[in-house]
């Protein structure tokens, strides 16, 4: 590939291009992309975006817009390791092709040019340079396509300090780190999350990222769902105000020059997952057929919206709502009127009535990922995603999805469904009125690509994308956010523990269990934190005895609601095994065609045991061989959990959801004052969570420590005492939610 050239333009956008002529008019320079001579209206930059799209979606084959409509499987640049997101170069391995890092797989060459595919997911970029000449590669190629369509990179939240449990998680070396979702709830700041958003979106474009796959504004009210860590918890007016927040932040260029706000710094969001994926029944996800159901016990559904309709689709400035939306896999189990039980994007009522005509959402609609293959013969597996019509053909599926008013497929990198949908589509409606529904789509599609000015300029100077990403201003400003999100709830005046004393840490064990994709991870046993980041805050010892404190890093129990072996068994937010007394007998979502014989997921009396157990003995073994010298407890909180089982032998606890060590060892030292809220409730016990509505915020009862202290939402400790300020005041007292409670 050669080095791209530039062309600027006095008052209007710096042109970026390998190949394309360009056309001068009126002392101005445009691309000639349909390499016609002529100045054609989407290659007009100063036409609005609605207009260039809905010029361009007309002049598309239906190939050309079948190809727009998916969004590809993950991409790992380089794809230098085996497994599902592996790639090769010439028919070799990366390790014998003697490619560079940045080199286009043959797999993408082929998505890029064969199928037409412009919406590509990146996953895992091994720096800035690599992921900046990877862009400029794509670019290139799709350059000398018809219309040079540009890539729209996309990518998974990939800021985080410390990983969750949930999802693929993406990274590049060298990004500025920031909480996780609950670490910023617990910062109660919409004001941060709206400069955090600001920061992700100059560093995403820095990467060659245009749309951010979230924020996941889902109402985290269930505490054993494994996508909690991502949310910003369970307070409606919180996560609604976080909503209108981040993605003003994340979509509205500061430097545009236009009135609606978007421009080469704006990053597309994607808000995730409507209607709202956090009442999921007993806590089980919908990534798997044996989570696939979400319920309204307390006749909440319309809480869930919230965040959606009043947040993300009611910005305050010139973008005005998210561009995109993704639905989630579950069944929203009774939620639509006429009885039908299906995936959210498969159900008319879900997509078409509420979100496009009810609340009247005209932009992108994305499927969650792998939804339209066959399912898996077995509960428990990683891909059986098509709930509710396993029944109908992989064809079949898609056209379902289209007729809702659905615009893309996550995921889906074969363009030949979505050809054979629209063939179905032309017998069943007519050829004009199903081209006129591809167009429809088209131009949404095309419009987030004109809105954040790719076709002016897709490519990427690399030294610039080492220059933007984790520069020092953006280091810095994610490290004071993960000191504002660490929560301390106890302290009996042992914080902060100044000056360079001894300090023992117990390493911890973790059971085999299983991971995300549903594979088996070994038992392992693993360091309490990286002795090269203590040493700097204190000299670590080995032994108990030569320690002037005790330092017991901890994570919240890690349990599963599914196996083979066992079937259905509750996820347990204790580290003891438990035995569930108080579950439903009758699960309220049934219906699998892998359980005809038995539809009821009732786990009654079934124990479960986590794979972390060990993490309660490390606590209790340290007070033990600590006598009377202070143990402190710093507890990376995936999920809210059941602390009456290590509080009394703690005489500090800090919760930590997730955040860097050096973080919480700068908290425990003294250098920071802690002023992070609980944005969760952490429950008395699982007797509570079991009888919980999934769909209901904050209605569980909270646990009281043994200082008098109430673990309730919006609590948390400084040194000087319980924390009751204007953000208190704001989300916390004045929360309807909240209303009944002794405050």
């Amino acid at each position: 590939m050669g080095e791209f050239k530039t062309m600027k333009n006095e008052g209007g956008p710096t042109l970026g291009y390998t190949t394309v002529p360009l056309i001068e008019k009126d002392g101005l320079f445009f691309k000639d992309m349909e390499r016609s001579g002529e100045l054609l209206p989407y290659e007009d930059w100063r036409l609005s975006p609605e207009e260039r799209a809905e010029d361009l979606a007309k002049r598309l084959t239906t190939e050309e817009i079948a190809g727009l409509m998916m969004y590809s499987s993950h991409q790992v640049v380089p794809a230098d390791s085996p497994g599902p997101f592996g790639g090769t170069y010439d028919g070799k391995s990366f390790a014998d092709s003697g490619a560079e890092p940045s080199d286009l797989t043959d797999q993408q060459r082929k998505f890029l040019t064969k199928d037409h595919v412009r919406y590509v997911l990146a996953v895992t970029l091994r720096d800035g340079e690599t992921a900046a000449k990877w862009n400029n590669k794509m670019q290139a190629l799709c350059e000398d396509m018809p219309h040079c369509i540009p890539v729209n990179t996309s990518t998974d939240p990939r800021h985080g300090a410390g990983a969750s449990f949930v999802e693929f998680k993406s990274e590049a070396q060298g990004t500025s780190k920031w909480p996780l979702g609950l670490g910023l709830a617990a910062t109660f700041s919409p004001d941060l999350v709206k400069e955090f958003a600001r920061v992700a979106a100059r560093e995403y474009r820095a990467l060659g990222i245009t749309t951010e796959l979230g924020p996941q504004i889902d109402l985290g009210c269930e505490p054993r769902w494994l996508r909690v860590p991502d949310t910003f918890g369970p307070c409606t007016k919180l996560v609604t105000d976080y909503a209108k927040a981040y993605c003003e932040g994340l979509q509205t260029d500061p430097e545009s020059a236009s009135g609606d706000g978007w421009g080469q710094r704006s990053v597309a969001a994607m808000v995730k997952h409507w209607p709202g994926g956090g009442s999921c029944e007993s806590g089980r996800d919908a990534h798997y057929g044996f989570g696939k159901f979400s319920v309204y016990p307390g006749n909440n559904a319309k809480e869930h919206l919230k965040p959606f309709i009043d947040g993300a689709f009611k910005l305050d400035g010139g973008t005005k709502k998210a561009s995109a939306v993704m639905p989630y896999y579950t069944i929203s189990y009774g939620l639509d009127p006429s009885g039908n039980q299906v995936g959210n994007s498969y159900s008319k009522y879900v997509i078409k009535d509420l979100l496009r005509d009810k609340y009247s959402f005209d932009g992108v609609i994305c499927t969650d990922w792998g939804i339209t293959g066959d399912p898996d013969p077995e509960l428990d597996s990683f891909g059986s995603r098509c709930y509710g019509v396993e029944d109908l053909s992989v064809a079949e599926r898609h056209l379902r999805i289209i007729e809702n008013g659905v615009d893309q497929f996550g995921g889906n990198n074969d363009i030949e469904p979505i050809l054979e949908a629209y063939r179905m589509g032309c017998e069943k409606k007519g050829q004009e009125a199903m081209r006129k529904r591809f167009e429809e789509s088209a131009k949404r599609l095309l419009l987030n690509s004109f809105r954040c000015g790719l076709f002016e300029n897709p490519y990427l100077d690399p030294d610039e994308s080492r220059r933007i990403l984790g520069c020092k201003e953006f280091v810095d400003e994610g490290f004071e956010a993960q000191l504002k999100s660490i929560v301390m709830i106890k302290n009996k005046g042992v914080l902060p523990a100044s000056g360079k004393k001894k300090v023992y840490i117990p390493g911890r064990h973790i059971d085999a269990h299983k991971g995300f994709i549903r594979n088996m991870i070994p038992a392992m046993d693993i360091p309490g934190a990286d002795v090269s980041v203590v040493e700097k805050f204190y000299e670590p010892v080995d032994k108990p005895e030569d320690a002037d404190f005790a330092i017991c890093f901890i994570e919240s129990p890690m349990s599963d609601g599914y196996t083979k072996e066992t079937g259905y068994r509750p996820i347990t937010l204790k580290y003891r095994p438990y035995t569930a007394t108080a579950s439903r007998k009758e699960s309220i979502g049934q219906g699998d065609f892998r359980e005809k014989d038995n539809p009821n997921r009732s786990y009654l009396g079934k124990t479960n045991t986590p794979a972390n157990e060990s993490d309660l003995d490390a606590v209790i073994n340290t007070k033990e061989k600590m006598g009377d010298k202070p143990v402190i407890v710093v507890i990376r909180m995936n999920n809210p959990c059941v602390v009456s089982e290590f509080e009394k032998y703690a005489d500090a606890i800090l919760v930590d959801f997730g955040v860097e060590t050096r973080a919480i060892l700068t908290v425990i030292s003294g250098g920071a004052n802690p002023s992070g809220l609980l944005p969760v409730q952490l429950p008395k016990d699982m007797e509570t969570v079991e009888k919980h509505c999934e769909d209901v915020p904050l209605d569980y009862e909270p646990y009281t420590d043994s200082e008098g202290n109430v673990y309730d939402f919006g609590f948390g400790l400084d040194h000087s005492g319980i924390i009751r300020d204007e953000r208190w005041q704001k989300y916390v007292k004045n929360n309807r939610l909240m209303e009944n409670k002794d405050l």
